[in-house]
């Protein structure tokens, strides 16, 4: 079972996905995780990845998709896999088609999380994270007991830079401008299935359940 993870930022795919990837016994795989286990361990991928990284540029699509199918050939994925956070462009995802297909592979499913851009804005200002020991905080769904101080270790409590609605709105923006026309591409290849990102975390869980089987 091979799974692409869809959603704005703060739409909860991230979340969705170590649940997916919990209950069907699979990896979940952010291109972020695999560039440090390369980096760490010192791959030619790594090295060229770190090149690029460390003059603050973004690594090239042909490079992240190398490393993608690396990983994604590895022993622990052949039941399947969970991939978040990639592809985020068209260019990606051909590319990821095409080095699948080289192998007689092809993804199964992409799994939009659905949310009003208006309810991510609301949903990412009431974050808000500990100075101290990094914990975070919602202060909806998740506040802490004493107002702006760390249930855990007495520091003070935040909004982030990258929460406030402006960069919100900026990333949103980026996104929709960049990632959306994903949906569509899935769409025509007949993988796409969307779930409403609004309701309850269970609830977004149980419905891509229902869409993967038992």
């Amino acid at each position: 079972m091979k799974i692409i993870m869809l959603g704005a930022p703060g739409a909860g795919k991230g979340t969705q996905a170590k649940k997916i990837a919990a209950k069907y016994e699979i990896p979940h795989i952010s291109t972020g995780d695999i560039f440090r286990a390369n980096i760490k361990n010192g791959t030619e991928l790594g090295k060229k990845a770190k090149t690029y990284m460390d003059q603050g540029l973004l690594v090239p699509d042909e490079l992240v998709v190398d490393l993608v199918v690396d990983r994604v050939n590895q022993e622990d994925c052949s039941r399947g896999y969970v991939l978040d956070g990639f592809p985020r462009t068209i260019p990606q995802a051909e590319a990821l088609d095409k080095a699948l297909a080289a192998q007689g592979q092809k993804m199964d499913y992409a799994i939009d999380v659905d949310v009003p851009d208006q309810n991510i804005v609301q949903r990412m200002g009431g974050r808000r994270a500990c100075v101290g020991c990094g914990a975070t905080y919602h202060l909806v769904y998740a506040a802490p007991k004493k107002e702006g101080i760390c249930d855990t270790c007495g520091a003070e409590l935040i909004l982030r830079d990258d929460d406030k609605p402006e960069t919100v709105e900026k990333r949103l923006g980026v996104y929709h401008e960049q990632t959306q026309p994903l949906i569509d591409y899935y769409t025509k290849a007949g993988i796409l299935k969307t779930v409403d990102g609004t309701v309850a975390m269970e609830d977004v869980f149980e419905a891509i359940v229902s869409i993967l089987g038992e």
